[in-house]
């Protein structure tokens, strides 16, 4: 039985919204929150705020992502036997889940909202999270979009960086305590990175489709042979980096933030040995995706036990 064009909607919103890449976002934002919980009790309201409007900001860019990408070409090169559950794009226009109509329909109406959000922020809570909310802005909506166009200059893996870290974090932490400190920042730092691992495992997939589109990220730049030394490289510098934080002051806790060490070495020894084999890179990603998450959780606990 054909799929009524609601169900349709409804399919494609929901991997639009994709839990598994709001992930980054709600990490970045659980990190920040226990950090300000050192500092004073939590404002539960201005905290829900906060997610609300991240998380419409996370579903636009990929909708508005998603026209661009596709445009272009590098969602619809995507061989059958580099299909990943993690990269890819999220395929609703592909797989017809979408129109284009409602694709753009969708991304107007969730940046509306998260910029909306953002204001009542400015306005009733804290000025200053404006100049966090544009630079988030601008990272989202040019990602992909021209004349911008980072992801395809060999610039996503930076914004990426430091939008899921400190942008995020920061932000989130500038809510709830009405200022910014070093122990924020710094924490963020390694998050940020560990994100922009999970976005550097998940171009391997795509690398093939990517050049074809001329799409320049950094795995295409360098060949996945020589991006697969990169990877190890990011997390050493992330974790050595976890290291030396509590002789900036922060409280030796926050080292549970290694557990993440386990499935970092795991998702390593993969993409050395496979970096040109979908198949076994997407446990890789999968253990990517957990480290960065199992950092938030641990650093964020060493916060609150601190």
């Amino acid at each position: 039985m054909e799929e009524s064009p609601r169900a349709n909607l409804a399919a494609g919103f929901w991997r639009l919204a994709d839990p598994k890449i709001s992930l980054a976002s709600m990490a970045s934002i659980f990190l920040g929150a226990c950090a300000a919980a050192v500092g004073g009790r939590i404002n539960f309201f201005w905290l829900g705020i906060t997610v609300v409007g991240i998380f419409a900001i996370e579903v636009a860019k990929n909708a508005s992502g998603e026209i661009f990408d596709f445009d272009s070409g590098a969602d619809l090169g995507i061989a059958p036997e580099d299909r990943s559950p993690f990269s890819g794009g999220k395929r609703v226009l592909v797989d017809g889940l979408l129109t284009r109509k409602q694709t753009v329909v969708i991304a107007a109406i969730s940046y509306v909202i998260g910029a909306g959000l953002g204001l009542v922020i400015v306005e009733w809570r804290q000025f200053d999270v404006l100049w966090i909310g544009l630079a988030g802005m601008f990272c989202a909506f040019f990602y992909q979009s021209p004349p911008v166009k980072l992801s395809y200059r060999g610039l996503g893996e930076l914004a990426v960086a430091i939008s899921y870290g400190p942008l995020i974090c920061c932000g989130t932490y500038l809510v709830q305590r009405g200022r910014i400190d070093l122990e924020p920042l710094l924490v963020s730092i390694p998050l940020g990175l560990l994100i922009a691992n999970f976005l550097w495992v998940d171009e391997f997939p795509d690398f093939a489709s990517d050049a074809k589109a001329d799409k320049r990220t950094l795995v295409v730049c360098l060949g996945r042979k020589r991006a697969s030394f990169v990877f190890p490289f990011t997390f050493a510098v992330a974790f050595g980096m976890l290291l030396t934080l509590p002789t900036f002051g922060l409280p030796k806790p926050i080292l549970l933030g290694g557990v993440a060490l386990i499935p970092a070495v795991a998702a390593v020894r993969r993409v050395l040995r496979h970096p040109d084999e979908t198949a076994k890179i997407i446990p890789a990603q999968g253990q990517t995706l957990l480290a960065f998450l199992l950092y938030s959780v641990g650093a964020g606990a060493g916060f609150l036990v601190s």
